[in-house]
């Protein structure tokens, strides 16, 4: 990027510069500590695809430092967590986590564990791991991703315990090295970030503000991804509808394009819209460019206005299913999944109702329902909650059982249709694969056809279970 086109969030080329040399040293230190040997690293990533991506280029950092990778923790050297901090569960498996490594660093004492991600960044949290988890050695947050080098040498030659948590509205770092978890499949992040404080989410207190990566570097990445046989490439971001707001200089709709224009037999999936910036001209480039799968990711969280307004989530139910109703219009082939949340502080069973109403409508392809879960700092955590946790997990069960209706009917739909599906995984003599519209099926083949597409005839269906086989 030219120097008149660096902005406040950008890490001057320098800094990065510095954290190559600080890898450098690490490597030497790791070299002379075990003799020679490439040391282990174990990597274990909770929550979202955003944090896969970030475990990507920390595994990156790791390599340039020469750290080789292992999938049994009892073999590591070196454990990394990047954490989640959106619901309860994953807040607490980390705990539980983490306290299962204390006899295995008994066992074995020149062990180095690190956490990171967005549990650390909230100060409650790297200070009880400070007081009751004195075996962890390094703790950092999500704006110091791009420092784990200098991080590392510190722990390295101190032997003391570093905890890095700064409060900042955040960074982009361009020419992280990355090391990626497959070869066909790609996640891009194209912003990160969040300006939106949904009155349930804590992302925007430990992600920081919007802030996108330029196109150039997008595009870039997205080349790079696909020379290399990917064929699936997700671009990720909090809100990619609002890509580029605070700069202009691409919208979300024409990135998706020019990606779109570069050669290569690949699909392009993203996540996540939010409605309240999801636009007609998005939903028209999605029709128009072949490569975009016919998969939309659109949270609606709640039916109901009230509860919408109370969520501080900037759109009505009407606007919702005006979005649904036009990209059904250009796209009739569209599949729609969304995520909901049950039991909102001061929901009632009626506002609910319209929640069921809504997807009876939409008839969404699949549902990620989640029973509210208090986040402490957000505007929610501070709202009366009268409703027992027994009565929202009637209203849950009752939900899914909607949902399950739909699917199956859905499901039915697709016997004896043919699709084109990329193959992902075999188990057994049995392949699973995801279609245009991520609907995954299974059918007979062998590992030859991984990351290959091919075309699927549905044969079966089972609730939303199919079974094909290929043409």
């Amino acid at each position: 990027m030219p120097k008149s086109d660096v902005r406040a969030f950008d890490v001057p080329f320098e800094q990065l510069k510095k954290q190559r040399e600080y890898a450098a040293l690490a490597r030497t230190v790791l070299e002379s500590r075990y003799g020679g040997k490439a040391p282990l690293a174990y990597v274990h990533t909770f929550g979202c695809q955003g944090n896969v991506s970030d475990s990507e280029r920390m595994k990156g950092w790791l390599a340039q430092m020469g750290y080789g990778f292992t999938d049994v923790i009892e073999e590591a050297d070196f454990v990394l967590f990047n954490t989640c901090a959106v619901r309860e569960h994953a807040h607490d498996r980390v705990f539980g986590n983490v306290g299962a490594l204390k006899p295995i660093k008994q066992n074995k004492p020149d062990m180095i564990i690190a956490l990171c991600g967005c549990m650390m960044q909230q100060e409650h949290v790297w200070q009880k791991i400070k007081k009751s988890y004195p075996f962890v050695n390094l703790v950092f947050g999500t704006h110091a991703l791009h420092r784990i080098p200098e991080l590392m040498y510190k722990v390295l030659c101190s032997g003391k315990r570093v905890f890095e948590v700064e409060n900042c509205d955040g960074y982009i770092a361009e020419g992280i090295p990355v090391r990626r978890d497959g070869s066909f499949k790609g996640w891009l992040p194209i912003m990160y970030g969040c300006n939106n404080f949904c009155s349930y989410c804590i992302v925007p207190y430990v992600r920081g503000r919007e802030r996108s990566r330029s196109s150039q570097a997008v595009i870039a990445e997205a080349r790079e991804l696909i020379a290399s046989g990917c064929k699936d490439i997700t671009l990720l971001g909090q809100n990619v509808n609002s890509y580029n707001r605070e700069s202009g200089e691409m919208s979300f709709a024409q990135l998706l394009e020019e990606i779109n224009n570069i050669d290569g037999d690949f699909r392009i999936r993203f996540m996540t819209s939010h409605p309240k910036d999801c636009t007609f001209e998005l939903l028209d480039t999605m029709a128009r460019c072949e490569k975009v799968s016919r998969h939309l990711h659109l949270p609606f969280q709640s039916g109901n206005n009230r509860v919408l307004k109370e969520m501080n989530r900037g759109y009505t139910r009407e606007k919702y299913l005006s979005l649904v109703e036009y990209a059904k219009k250009v796209m009739p082939d569209i599949s729609l999944t969304s995520d909901i949340i049950v039991g909102f502080p001061g929901e009632t069973y009626e506002e609910f109702r319209d929640t069921v109403s809504l997807i009876e409508a939409v008839e969404f392809t699949s549902l990620f329902t989640f029973i509210y879960s208090p986040r402490e700092g957000t505007k929610a955590a501070s709202m009366p909650d009268p409703i027992s946790r027994e009565d929202k997990g009637k209203w849950f069960r009752e939900l899914t059982l909607a949902q399950e209706k739909i699917a199956a009917k859905r499901s039915q739909k697709m016997v004896g249709q043919t699709y084109r599906v990329l193959c992902e995984e075999c188990n057994g003599g049995l392949l699973s694969g995801r279609t245009d519209g991520s609907v995954m099926i299974d059918f007979p083949g062998d590992e030859s056809y991984i990351g290959r597409f091919v075309d699927v005839k549905v044969t079966a269906c089972r609730n939303w279970t199919l079974s094909g086989e290929i043409v």
